[in-house]
This record gives structure tokens, C-alpha cells and sequence, in this order.
């Protein structure tokens, strides 16, 4: 990836985010350790957990992981859409939903009214009820069932060896390409 010809022109900027999830797909991206320096040299990170910043400004690349489960989780997906280039979801739950897709074969209020007032601690009888909380969707959803998603990595969650791949290809101007040793389905 050092070779002057494969190098941008100019730094891309790069946002990430996390939706309903385990944050795992995150975890493995800083499991490119010492690569991440490399990483910085063709890149800037707009929002990101590595910047602590909040919204997405314009970016070339956006990374999303986890599916789409509350109305914030909405908001901010297609935040990231409107002002990215490329939109790449990654990681199990972003590409089909994954483990918190596994709701959706039950009742949204049911659910809530088992946890929070037939649970022992659950004596109020009180469902939440708090502009603060965003609202539960009916269903969960990947993210591509509410925006257009340009690629999909696989895997829970993709290995850091698989993340680095895709994005330096990506930057690079190359296809991306994972091929089989490197995706981590289990």
C-alpha cells in the first residue's frame, strides 16, 4: 500500500458510526493496530468514536455498523448517507440485522411490558415513557432497507485483517475484495 502510485491524491474523509449493535465491528476496525497510523496518512476521520465527534460533515467514505432498531438509529443512518460518498455496511447486523434482528419474531409493547412491569423490579407497572428515549421501531431492519448501501462486509464481526483489506483497497481506488481466509462468519 506504500507504493506512491497507489496513493490518493488527497486524504479521504472517513465517518463511522454504530447503530443497534454490540460494537464489535468497531472494536475489530482498532484491531488493525499499528496499521491505524498507516491508515491516518491517507486518511481523515470526520465522525467517528475515535474523534468523539457527533455529526457527519461531508466525507468520502461512511462505515456503519449495527441494524437500524430505534427512530435515532434512522436519524442518524441517513445523516451519514446524505453526507457520504460511499456507504459501507459492516458487520453481520448492519448487512441483514443480525442477533438483534432475532426481535423481530416478537411484539415490540409485549416485549417491554414483560421486562419492565411483569419482572421482579417491574412492581410500577410503568412502560418508559421519555422524550429522551428514542422510539423502538416495530422491527429491526439492515441498514440497506432503509438507504442504498454501496458494499456490505460480512462477518461478526469482520476481523480487523478483513476491515484493513477492504478499506485499503477502497482508498486506493482498487475493488475491494475479501477473499475467504479472511472473513470470520461465527
Amino acid at each position: 500500500m506504500n507504493h506512491p502510485a497507489d496513493l490518493p491524491a488527497r486524504k479521504l474523509r472517513v465517518a463511522t458510526t454504530s447503530l443497534g449493535g454490540c460494537f464489535g465491528c468497531h472494536m475489530s476496525f482498532l484491531d488493525i493496530d499499528e496499521r491505524i497510523l498507516e491508515l491516518v496518512e491517507l486518511i481523515e476521520f470526520d465522525r467517528s468514536p475515535i474523534t468523539d465527534i457527533k455529526v457527519c460533515g461531508p466525507c468520502d467514505i461512511g462505515l456503519i455498523e449495527g441494524a437500524v432498531c430505534n427512530a435515532e438509529n434512522v436519524h442518524v443512518l441517513r445523516e451519514l448517507r446524505r453526507n457520504c460518498k460511499v456507504l459501507v455496511a459492516l458487520g453481520a447486523c448492519a448487512v441483514n440485522g443480525g442477533l438483534p434482528a432475532m426481535r423481530n419474531q416478537l411484539d415490540v409493547r409485549e416485549c417491554l411490558k414483560r421486562v419492565y412491569c411483569d419482572m421482579p423490579g417491574g412492581e410500577f407497572g410503568l412502560l418508559p415513557n421519555d422524550p429522551e428515549l428514542p422510539l423502538l421501531l416495530d422491527q429491526v431492519h439492515p441498514v440497506n432497507e432503509v438507504v442504498r448501501v454501496d458494499y456490505f462486509v460480512p462477518g461478526c464481526p469482520p476481523s480487523g485483517d478483513a476491515i484493513w483489506k477492504f478499506l485499503t483497497d477502497l482508498i486506493t481506488g482498487r475493488t475491494p475484495r475479501i477473499e475467504h481466509p479472511l472473513l470470520r462468519l461465527d
